[in-house]
């Protein structure tokens, strides 16, 4: 079992930064891959970055590359999502995911744990 919590959401101005942190409890959160996804308002959620067990970063979406960088610290039960140069696009309720697989695809129902989502507000 993993349980997840986001944070580090807020309202920012465009062209400005977030890092936005994913805490999981668990002793096998080593064993996980991350994923990031993201939902704005009326839209369906989508994949934004992910990272596997192993902390290679992997499919970032072509949204956001360049712009955000996925990390993780095994030692502290933590991933990071870092976004510079945030647009207001980019507003959304911002998850994390943990996959049991260990790898971090873009698939959805390949993730078995879910947080809450913490918001992102980008102002123009």
């Amino acid at each position: 079992q993993v349980q997840l919590a986001e944070s580090g959401g807020g309202l920012v101005q465009a062209g400005g930064s977030l890092r936005l942190s994913c805490a999981a409890s668990g002793r096998t959160f080593s064993s996980y891959g991350m994923g990031w996804f993201r939902q704005a308002p009326g839209k369906e959620r989508e994949f934004v970055a992910g990272i596997t067990w192993r902390g290679i970063s992997a499919n970032t979406a072509e949204s956001v590359k360049g712009r955000f960088t996925c990390s993780r610290d095994n030692a502290k039960n933590m991933v990071y999502l870092q976004m510079n140069n945030l647009k207001p696009e980019d507003t959304a309720v911002y998850y994390c995911a943990a996959a049991g697989t260990g790898w971090a695809t873009k698939m959805e129902n390949e993730y078995d744990y879910w947080g809450q989502g913490t918001q992102v507000t980008v102002s123009s």
